[in-house]
């Protein structure tokens, strides 16, 4: 049963495939607990040269939503 592959994939680690009518559907794999606290290495690259949140202009809005 389901609560049996996911004891076995917790203790072993291994990844299970499941399948339905012989074909792959989807990977049973054990979660991986990811470090929010340090940002992507690729990201620190990006540069803003504006203020994000800084309010448009009436020009700068669409006409439609004026």
């Amino acid at each position: 049963n389901f609560s049996n592959l996911l004891a076995r994939v917790e203790k072993s680690k291994e990844r299970i495939i499941i399948c339905r009518n012989g074909e792959p559907v989807a990977d049973l794999i054990p979660h991986q607990k990811k470090d929010r606290t340090h940002p992507d290495p690729l990201l620190r690259k990006i540069k803003i040269n504006y203020d994000p949140v800084e309010s448009l202009s009436a020009d700068e809005w669409p006409s439609a939503k004026r």
